[in-house]
């Protein structure tokens, strides 16, 4: 299966949604966050959505890329190839209930890999006054997907390289329920079967049910606002990392610190989740932290 590369720099359709106050305090529950800035809403300040909240908003998008892809030759068979790749959210602020949002898409790159072709979709949500609250750039494996050359739409962004020598400043142990995928599919509605079928799991090659990768990612951003932040996730503006191997339910994952970064105006954090086997589960974690004040 092929894809073209003249694809590149097709736009989605415009997604509209209204943020609750259900869907904020859900999502920090499906990760057992119980910071209050989520949940109390009698402060005069209102809450704020969990950092990886995005990742609910964009979802009905993303999950049904062959209604919202404006080409009428984008190949949408390869779409049942896909896995979670690598993510990067960019958070210009944090999202309240009531929020507005306008969602525009384009798809930014397809590159080839030994594994198949590196798809990259951006997305930017703003709110009615047309003020950014986040860009999430996504990247997906088309398994078996071939494109004979790479092709980017304008830049994708980076985020800096880990070069403090990547030693474990400190790791968190979490434990991992039996259950978890299911409560995360609910109070976040990402839904795949290969995080809530047994069967369906095990047809595609996968020794059962796994933890989503955004759940994983999840964790590890509760732990780095607590340790790194100060409990305040307003400081986070920027997470990124690589998706790289599974987690499975009933057991543990290792949140790893391994380096920090001072600037004038924020810190660079960086990590990686180890799963039960020790193996890397999120690799080339980044989250970007302003300083207070």
């Amino acid at each position: 299966m092929n894809i073209d590369t003249s694809l590149v720099g097709t736009p989605l359709k415009t997604y509209h949604t209204e943020i609750s106050s259900r869907e904020i305090t859900h999502y920090a529950a499906a990760v057992e966050d119980n910071n209050p800035k989520y949940f109390d809403d009698e402060k005069e300040e209102a809450i704020v959505s969990h950092p990886m909240f995005p990742v609910a908003v964009t979802w009905p998008v993303l999950s049904h890329l062959d209604k919202f892809i404006e080409s009428e030759d984008f190949p949408t068979e390869v779409l049942m190839t896909q896995v979670h790749y690598t993510e990067h959210l960019v958070l210009h602020r944090l999202m309240r209930p009531g929020d507005r949002l306008i969602i525009n898409g384009t798809i930014k790159a397809f590159l080839p890999h030994r594994a198949g072709t590196h798809a990259v979709i951006c997305l930017e949500a703003k709110d009615v006054a047309g003020l950014p609250v986040f860009t999430e750039t996504i990247g997906a494996m088309l398994r078996g997907v071939t494109c004979k050359e790479g092709g980017i739409d304008g830049e994708i962004s980076l985020v800096p390289e880990n070069d403090t020598g990547g030693q474990i400043l400190w790791t968190s142990g979490i434990p991992i329920a039996p259950e978890r995928p299911y409560i995360y599919d609910g109070c976040t509605h990402i839904e795949f079967p290969i995080h809530t079928s047994p069967a369906f799991a095990r047809m595609v090659g996968l020794p059962g049910i796994i933890l989503q990768g955004t759940a994983t990612l999840a964790y590890a951003v509760r732990e780095l606002v607590n340790r790194e932040a100060d409990h305040d996730p307003n400081r986070i503006a920027e997470i990124a990392c690589r998706f790289s191997g599974m987690v499975r339910p009933g057991t543990d994952i290792n949140v790893c610190c391994t380096g920090k970064k001072a600037h004038e105006n924020h810190m660079d954090v960086f990590f990686e989740v180890h799963n039960c086997n020790k193996e890397k589960a999120i690799r080339n974690g980044y989250i970007k932290i302003k300083n207070r004040g």
